[in-house]
């Protein structure tokens, strides 16, 4: 996503969907305005899936303590959006080819992820989900601040990986 610090963010992130109807979808439209959002439709809108990652303003604190259970019993994220969106302050960021969504609200789902994030793992050798590494390669942090943060796993194959980040470049 790119960064825009000067604005204030309420954005959701998207990206085509394979399993329409285990997650949320959300119609858009040609310039990423998000159009609605629905919460599990048995008829999905879009082919396009909120994955359930969102950026949010300071306001979303006041917005999410009016928000009242669904008929299931819980409050729903969708409700949130679905705020923004009514006050035409939701943005849409695609994610494109290379990004991907795990589901893990099922037992079978938690499955499939752990068993992609392990043949990412194995196969291309980089971990999936190392905020040192993002950081790191980001210019956030320097090697010795690194490999202090190694330190912290020192001992583990995660700690090596972070480790070893350095003498990769």
């Amino acid at each position: 996503m790119p960064r825009r610090r000067q604005e204030r963010c309420r954005h959701c992130l998207c990206l085509l969907g394979a399993r329409p109807r285990a997650l949320r979808r959300g119609g858009i439209d040609d310039e990423w305005h998000a159009l609605r959002i629905e919460e599990k439709p048995k008829e999905p809108c879009s082919p396009w899936a909120v994955t359930g990652l969102y950026f949010y303003d300071e306001e979303v604190v006041d917005i999410a303590a009016n928000v009242r259970p669904s008929w299931r019993g819980e409050l729903e994220i969708t409700d949130v959006n679905n705020v923004y969106l009514e006050q035409g302050r939701l943005r849409v960021e695609r994610l494109g080819r290379g990004h991907t969504w795990l589901d893990t609200g099922t037992h079978e789902s938690l499955l499939d992820a752990a068993n992609f994030v392990c043949t990412i793992e194995l196969r291309q050798g980089l971990k999936v989900g190392c905020p040192e590494e993002v950081a790191f390669y980001s210019g956030y942090i320097d090697e010795e601040q690194i490999l202090r943060l190694a330190k912290a796993f020192n001992g583990s194959e995660y700690g090596r990986y972070v480790r070893d980040l350095v003498e990769r470049g």
